[in-house]
């Protein structure tokens, strides 16, 4: 259960740096993203602080299982946020807000496994 975790841990962190990046220097694509779906671009500084928090969380996971745990628990809530944001949109565009609210969860069961 540990090496799942430890390989999930680790693409989401890569996924996760990518996606903070791409907020961070307001990508056109993210900035644009953003904007269809009603979310101040004040925020976006906030999104990707919470985004580096969350994949350097996983990584610390690693070796503490209790933050590993905590920051799963912060992606997943993120990310559930992140689909009832393109709900609220009327924005069905959901895979990509799916697939990484589901991947941190399976992070978690996999981190409490393995405690």
């Amino acid at each position: 259960m540990f090496i799942g975790y430890a390989v999930l841990a680790v693409l989401l962190t890569l996924a996760l740096s990518a996606s903070a990046f791409m907020t961070f220097t307001r990508n056109p694509a993210v900035a644009g993203n953003m904007t269809k779906l009603g979310v101040p671009e004040s925020w976006l500084p906030w999104l990707g602080t919470a985004k580096v928090a969350g994949a350097l969380g996983l990584l610390a996971g690693l070796a503490v299982p209790a933050l590993g745990t905590a920051a799963a628990i912060g992606l997943v809530l993120y990310f559930a946020g992140a689909v009832a944001t393109h709900l609220r949109a009327k924005d069905y565009e959901l895979a990509p807000a799916l697939v990484l609210t589901v991947l941190p969860a399976v992070a978690l069961v996999l981190r409490m496994a393995s405690s």
